[in-house]
């Protein structure tokens, strides 16, 4: 009596059985002919392929290794700083601990700065710079690694925290280094500026424009290198930074914005796209928010050491420190694979919950301006 049954599900899964064959074979078939043609040719010719194709295996290897593992990823990398210990805003000259002395004509370093040039230095040196390698571009077969569930989530990341370093750089040229904005632009700022506004996926050669161009990751290092250079003008009283209470109100505000831009953009995504886990794009929107957020608790953490004063003259300090914590405590969410599924669904919305906090951060930001403003 279930003979019949049976047969059904023997047919079934035999049809089906096929069709993942003929898939495989397909996928297979320019790979089988290519080898078939390999195996004919003479060593003259099989010398110089068999070489290519070694090559090309070990920087695919390479670019695989580059893509998944990330060096040095500490979200607690702030506490190496010890900012608690600093006694001075940035820019002003440093005070001499209790039976100590200090040279002459020495100024605060801005942490600023520093955790900025450190940035660029994780994402270009201590890692490498995964969009503008040459088989980032390529994709697979053609496709945009940003299209699909692979490669690409490192390469997020980075442009992530590579955000908060552009918006940072912009920001101290444009105020936190200029006396009430009469002063003049300071140049080593200047050229930092425009190398992080560099185009973030050059290779050495370009079609568009076509011909050489400079790699992307010796732009930056190029700014790293500013961005120090800077700092140990500073360090000498060679150079400002006005640490003022409008500076850090404006500072705040375009911090507020950029970060509310990147909740906009998850929004969009979580409303818009609901494929749970099979959204190839949420991790694409969800690493690069996390790298924003990992680059942004690096820069305020700072920047609560070059502003000490205003925030402790204007009782920000609870807020302050409530502000932090919350970026501290998104960097938490670390899932191995992104779901973006409906809001009442049945599995995780990362791209909901990491929109709430950067939500968080930036209405304690928005408040802290609200503050300063009065």
């Amino acid at each position: 009596m279930l003979d019949p049954i049976v047969a059904f599900f023997q047919r079934i899964f035999s049809a089906i059985g096929r069709g993942i064959g003929l898939v495989i074979a397909w996928i297979c078939w320019p790979f089988i002919a290519a080898g078939q043609w390999y195996n004919g040719r003479s060593w003259v010719i099989k010398g110089p392929i068999g070489i290519g194709l070694i090559g090309l295996v070990g920087l695919y290897g390479y670019f695989i290794w580059q893509a998944t593992f990330w060096t040095n990823f500490n979200p607690d990398y702030v506490n190496a700083y010890n900012l608690a210990a600093r006694k001075n805003d940035a820019g002003l000259p440093v005070k001499a601990a209790s039976g100590q002395t200090t040279p002459a004509n020495t100024c605060e370093r801005s942490a600023i700065v520093d955790v900025t040039a450190d940035l660029i230095d994780y994402n270009v040196n201590q890692n490498a710079w995964i969009s503008s390698m040459i088989l980032y571009k390529a994709g697979l077969f053609g496709m945009d690694w940003d299209n699909t569930p692979w490669l690409d989530n490192k390469a997020s990341f980075q442009r992530g925290v590579n955000e908060a370093v552009r918006r940072t750089t912009v920001e101290l040229v444009d105020s936190l280094v200029r006396m009430r904005g009469t002063s003049g632009i300071n140049p080593l700022l200047q050229s930092v500026r425009s190398k992080m506004q560099y185009e973030e996926t050059n290779w050495y050669f370009g079609l568009s424009p076509f011909g050489p161009l400079t790699p992307t990751p010796s732009q930056y290092r190029a700014a790293m290198v500013d961005l120090r250079a800077f700092n140990g003008e500073l360090a000498k009283c060679a150079a400002t930074f006005d640490a003022r209470a409008d500076n850090f109100l404006e500072f705040m505000d375009r911090i507020a914005s950029s970060i509310g831009s990147t909740s906009a953009m998850l929004r969009e995504r979580s409303e818009n796209y609901n494929g749970g886990f099979f959204d190839t794009r949420a991790d694409d929107r969800f690493w690069f928010a996390y790298g924003q957020l990992y680059g942004y608790y690096g820069v305020l953490s700072a920047a609560g050491a070059d502003f000490d004063g205003v925030i402790t003259q204007r009782g920000l300090t609870p807020i302050w420190t409530e502000s932090i914590k919350q970026l501290r405590a998104s960097l938490r969410i670390q899932p191995w694979i992104i779901s973006n599924a409906r809001e009442d669904g049945l599995f995780a919305t990362h791209l909901a919950t990491m929109g709430f906090y950067i939500l968080r951060v930036r209405s304690n930001l928005v408040e802290m301006r609200d503050i300063l403003a009065r």
